[in-house]
């Protein structure tokens, strides 16, 4: 054997030994070509339908067939079927255009997710899939009554049709007879099979039929008996493999089942032409009088027949509370009804970012930033700290919560909170589809997805922030924006349509004013300013300023999102125990105690909301409120000794203010004369007894002077107000305190 055919012989060896020892590809992990992702299109049918819902479908239809020709794709059209009453010459109209050839190119999805019954179920059964939610019902064609015979012969027609093959005429006749008994039965092809390869849904004449051929029945039940019209819930129909195809919990997930991109979950309003849009800039701190401030924005738009609101987000952030309450109003607004677009033209960071999360749609400006969502603590020395674990895991929740609503990576936005987060790129093991997963979405999915590379902004180092380029990327934003111009293309709108923000009304401007610090502390003043001086002169004027000057309190702290119907309960109640122990109860007790301690919580708990997010961001607040009420305390305090050294000197009140007899100086207001005819003494100088009586001289509120025993005495009333010139009697002595009742 020559050299060379011993080295042939040694590199044939070592290359066998090198496939045999080549690691295997782990399974799941095998790179399968991906799947065309197919264009696709979702659209609403409401009630009634008529001819512009026909005509909204066949153009629709004929818009993705063209599409899907151009581009070399299937074409999918979900039609989600809202329940409701129609026309059943417009049903079956509907019913012939899907099951007609003019669009055998475009696949057609009923999607269900809530329960429809009537002439409408009709055209759920002439798509050629059926999609319910897991407790969604479907059947019953004429609402609790056979259908007449023509229209029974329309709707057997679409069964027969076999566009969807769970659908057979046996269902249909379940649904539109109540005498129909309906079974369902595992056949065999030939005796001895182990598994049956067949289920069907037949009457019980067909049933009779398949036995009399002999044809081999492993199994068969009733699954709708006589005497009621066959209705079909989304999880049962799903377990007997009839009806339905599949079923989900959410439009998102309809999506992700025929692998429709995000752009598919979105459908203009009925009548484009006539579409209103409208701009809401937020652009200031959020905090809990921004959020409400917004929301009443939300709310005019909507009560002017608004089908799209932009949201030009430009904001560093703020209160995370107020943020999450925003976000999830917007995301909860009904997308059929209304279209809400985030267009950032420099940054949303922090709590605004989380306000573009619950919008359906977001545009970047290429530069403009958007993420850095995360709580934290400011320590001594002003170091920042990553907040701790259970406040993080609330915001988590948020987040996750919105991401699933708008279909957006849900490990992503996450990752704008947690810094800890790792996420990395994965494609779909089946459809080829790209997603974005943390490791443990990544280990739970067992397999189903192929790990990529890892997200360079979510490296477990640093809160996700990315720009508008990078948004688009990663799927959390839609391709870039230059400006407000080319947005309004983008969303559809025309080139020369005024975009008209939503300004602030004069409530809004008085709301903001009102919550200034240096507002709330002047309210104060003014209301308990007003109070100490009607205590002093009854006039009712300055009793109705200073229960005004607090309403207007509450009102903007009402108005501010701050306040509630508790606050204005407990402030009132804690003046009504005010007033019995100044008016009714004299002395100071639990009636004075509860009422100043219910009349502070009051304002407090008005003053500002509670359950934030952030790091003791309650106690700051609370330090805040509690230092506005001290300064105003604080005015009260000197304003009532102003006003108590020198009200008695001015010219209008002198003759008003009560002042002591015995007080020197020719200016200074005194007693009416007949008052003065004996000077007050303590009860043991007056002689005044338990049982002695006399006449009130001056009106006893509850304190006041009184003639016993041929002496002016101070008294007090034991109870309800004392007119002038009553006759009283002495019924307790204790020191210097005599108590009086009227006889």
């Amino acid at each position: 054997m020559t050299a060379g055919r011993l080295q042939q012989i040694a590199w044939t060896g070592l290359s066998l030994l090198a496939i045999c020892v080549a690691p295997w590809p782990a399974r799941g992990q095998e790179e399968t070509p991906p799947k065309v992702a197919p264009v696709g299109k979702f659209l609403t049918i409401v009630s009634p339908i008529d001819d512009r819902v026909l005509l909204r479908v066949s153009n629709t239809a004929q818009q993705l067939q063209q599409q899907a020709a151009k581009e070399q794709r299937p074409a999918i059209l979900v039609l989600e079927i809202a329940p409701g009453t129609s026309q059943f010459h417009h049903v079956q109209a509907l019913s012939r255009l899907l099951t007609s050839s003019q669009f055998s190119q475009v696949q057609t999805v009923a999607w269900l997710p809530e329960t429809v019954t009537g002439p409408n179920a009709l055209v759920a059964l002439s798509c050629r899939n059926i999609v319910m939610h897991p407790d969604a019902e479907l059947g019953d064609l004429g609402r609790g009554h056979p259908l007449e015979p023509e229209d029974q012969q329309i709707a057997l027609a679409v069964a027969q049709k076999r566009q969807n093959p769970l659908v057979s005429t046996a269902l249909i006749r379940a649904m539109i007879d109540p005498q129909e008994q309906l079974w369902r039965v595992r056949l065999k092809t030939k005796k001895g099979d182990a598994e049956p390869i067949e289920t069907r849904a037949v009457t019980r004449a067909e049933l009779e039929t398949l036995r009399s051929t002999g044809a081999q029945i492993e199994a068969a039940e009733v699954i709708k008996e006589t005497g009621v019209l066959g209705t079909f819930r989304g999880s049962t129909a799903r377990d007997l493999e009839i009806l339905v195809t599949h079923t989900a919990d959410s439009r998102p997930a309809v999506a992700e089942l025929y692998n429709l991109p995000r752009e598919a979950l979105r459908e203009p309003p009925p009548d484009r032409d006539t579409q209103k849009a409208r701009l809401i800039r937020v652009t200031d701190t959020i905090n809990s009088l921004q959020e409400n401030f917004l929301k009443r924005q939300i709310d005019r738009a909507l009560g002017a027949g608004t089908h799209l609101i932009v949201f030009e987000i430009d904001s560093p952030g703020g209160e995370l509370l107020a943020s999450i309450n925003l976000a999830q109003t917007i995301a909860d607004l009904d997308p059929r009804r209304v279209r809400t677009v985030a267009y950032v033209p420099e940054k949303a960071l922090s709590g605004a970012a989380i306000i573009a999360l619950g919008c359906d749609e977001i545009y970047l400006h290429p530069s403009a930033t958007i993420g850095d969502a995360g709580p934290i603590e400011l320590k001594s020395g002003g170091m920042f700290e990553r907040a701790p674990e259970k406040i993080l895991s609330p915001l988590r929740a948020a987040l996750k919560t919105l991401a699933e609503k708008k279909n957006r990576p849900v490990a992503l936005c996450e990752a704008m909170a947690d810094r800890s987060l790792k996420v990395f790129e994965a494609r779909n093991r089946d459809n080829g589809r790209v997603w974005y997963l943390s490791e443990a979405e990544l280990q739970q999915s067992a397999g189903e997805w192929i790990t990529g590379p890892q997200v360079r902004e979510a490296n477990g180092e640093l809160l996700l922030t990315v720009d508008g380029r990078r948004a688009h990327e990663l799927l959390l934003a839609e391709k870039p924006v230059s400006d407000l111009d080319e947005l309004k293309v983008r969303v559809g709108l025309p080139a020369s349509y005024r975009l008209q923000p939503i300004e602030k009304t004069w409530v809004d401007t008085t709301v903001f004013i009102l919550n200034l610090p240096p507002v709330i502390v002047l309210l104060f003043m003014l209301g308990i300013g007003c109070l100490y001086l009607e205590l002093h002169f009854p006039s009712g004027l300055l009793g109705i300023a200073s229960a005004l000057c607090f309403a207007v309190f509450f009102w903007s702290k009402f108005l501010g999102g701050t306040a509630g119907w508790l606050e204005v309960i407990l402030f009132a109640l804690g003046a009504g125990c005010l007033a019995m122990e100044i008016f009714v109860v004299p002395g100071f007790g639990v009636f004075g105690v509860s009422g100043i301690l219910m009349v502070l919580a009051s304002v407090v708990m008005a003053s500002q909301t509670w359950g934030n997010l952030e790091p003791n961001a309650d106690l700051k607040d609370l330090a805040k409120t509690l230092g506005t009420l001290v300064a105003a305390g604080g005015a009260v305090a000197v304003l009532g000794l102003a006003l108590g050294r020198f009200l008695p000197r001015v010219p209008l009140f002198e003759s008003i203010i009560l002042s002591p007899p015995n007080q020197e100086g020719g200016n200074e207001p005194t007693l009416a004369p007949r008052l003065l005819t004996q000077s007050p003494s303590a009860a043991a100088a007056s002689g005044a007894a338990v049982g002695q009586r006399g006449e009130t001289l001056s009106m006893l509120r509850p304190a006041g002077k009184a003639r016993i025993n041929g002496r002016l005495t101070d008294v007090v009333s034991d109870g309800p107000f004392i007119a002038e010139g009553a006759t009283v009697e002495v019924t307790q002595v204790t020191g210097s305190r005599i108590v009086v009742r009227q006889v």
